[in-house]
């Protein structure tokens, strides 16, 4: 087992544990799926699993781990992979932007003493994913669906960052359910962020289409969310009640 400090926070990484997530999220592909808007194609249950993987275990090792998993479910379940076999990138950023929420610190933008800039990865993908938007004609006819969108997974995401921290590593375990929110919804609109242009440029949804997404975008993010929610907080108290340590653990003195 292996672990490092980040932000006064202890990572712990067992490649073991990291390994069977991966397969579970592989095998989110085979389970019931939900429809996607206006693409013909579906949501995976591993839409709910990849934002649990940037909490258990940090950006970087999240990212790799839905990376494989999804990857892996999309030859195994065809049918949930929208984007071919490029799909597992959306949910690979879905686990980073999760896992740049739930270990990142406040204020997400630093200097060093040497005057070297520090930025939270999650701002970068927000920022990424909404010029990679405004590339797009259509994109720039419906500015409204990035504003309301992306300005409120924004939010959540900057919400996150403040309080997430503290919330996991609180004594009173209640806190884990609001920190997974936070944390999933921010990482499900960040993903979104690059699922949507790829959506621009290979079906051309209309204007109208993004009006109604502009509103059922945020309520389907915040049911995954909420399911991201329900599963992680049993998973983190009890992984770590037997030992096998995953999400934000607190540094001992």
């Amino acid at each position: 087992m292996k672990y490092y400090k980040q932000n006064n926070l202890k990572i712990v990484r067992h490649p073991a544990v990291i390994a069977v997530w991966a397969a579970v999220v592989a095998a989110g592909h085979l389970l019931p799926a939900f429809p996607i808007w206006g693409t013909g194609g579906v949501f995976s249950i591993s839409s709910v699993l990849n934002p649990l993987s940037g909490i258990f275990f940090g950006p970087l090792a999240g990212a790799l781990c839905s990376a494989v998993g999804g990857f892996i479910g999309s030859l195994i379940a065809p049918n949930t992979a929208w984007m071919g076999l490029g799909t597992f990138i959306v949910g690979t950023t879905m686990a980073f932007t999760t896992g740049c929420i739930t270990w990142g610190k406040w204020p997400p933008i630093t200097i060093n003493s040497n005057g070297n800039f520090s930025f939270n990865g999650g701002i970068i993908v927000y920022i990424t994913g909404t010029l990679l938007w405004f590339t797009q004609e259509i994109g720039r006819a419906a500015f409204f669906f990035p504003i309301v969108v992306y300005g409120l997974g924004f939010i959540v995401m900057i919400t996150g960052i403040i309080f997430a921290n503290k919330m996991f590593t609180s004594p009173k375990q209640f806190w884990k359910f609001p920190a997974i929110w936070l944390c999933s919804f921010g990482g499900l609109i960040g993903g979104a962020t690059v699922g949507n242009f790829f959506g621009l440029v290979l079906f051309q949804h209309p204007k109208e289409l993004w009006t109604v997404l502009m509103v059922a975008t945020p309520v389907e993010r915040a049911l995954f969310a909420a399911a991201a929610m329900l599963a992680g907080v049993p998973l983190l108290i009890g992984l770590n009640k037997i030992g096998i340590f995953v999400g934000p653990q607190k540094e001992e003195n």
